[in-house]
């Protein structure tokens, strides 16, 4: 097995990794957390939030866009569907980050800084984050899932 393949090989796993993680995310966390008080919510999500700060999570998040760059420069001598299967991957993998560094991580910011303990208003910050923090993560669900898809579709069009 070349480097061409083996890079392609860890694209798909690792852009297959994530899908699922915001899937969690989107049918079984937050619907969980919806149904507790505001100040639950709040501490809970801080909590969750602090503990995807990991190099594992980190890894997987970054390495999914750069291992589906790396895998189409190492592809350029392959057929249209491939290429244009990778090119997609590569759109939809850059998404995800966009809409997380975009919407997610401002609003994970501003959740982390209600001091729940000391008597701030956890309503109020669970009112501006909620809502929209919960709709972005299906989209990016969406697109990394469409991720997934489409280099899985490249590596199984390799053989």
């Amino acid at each position: 097995m070349g480097a061409d393949a083996v890079v392609l090989l860890l694209a798909t796993i690792v852009n297959g990794l994530l899908p699922g993680f915001f899937y969690a995310f989107w049918h079984t966390a937050m619907p969980g957390l919806a149904r507790r008080d505001d100040r639950t919510y709040v501490g809970a999500f801080q909590g969750m939030d602090q503990a995807v700060y990991n190099p594992w999570f980190m890894s997987t998040f970054v390495g999914g866009p750069l291992l589906v760059a790396a895998a189409l420069v190492l592809h350029l001598d392959e057929d249209a569907t491939t290429l244009g299967l990778l090119v997609a991957a590569l759109v939809l993998a850059v998404a995800t980050v966009a809409i997380t560094v975009s919407v997610h991580l401002p609003l994970n910011k501003e959740i982390q800084e209600v001091d729940v303990a000391g008597g701030a208003d956890p309503g109020a910050a669970r009112a501006r984050f909620e809502e929209r923090w919960v709709r972005f993560n299906l989209l990016r669900t969406v697109t990394s899932v469409g991720a997934f898809i489409a280099v899985a579709a490249a590596l199984a069009l390799r053989g």
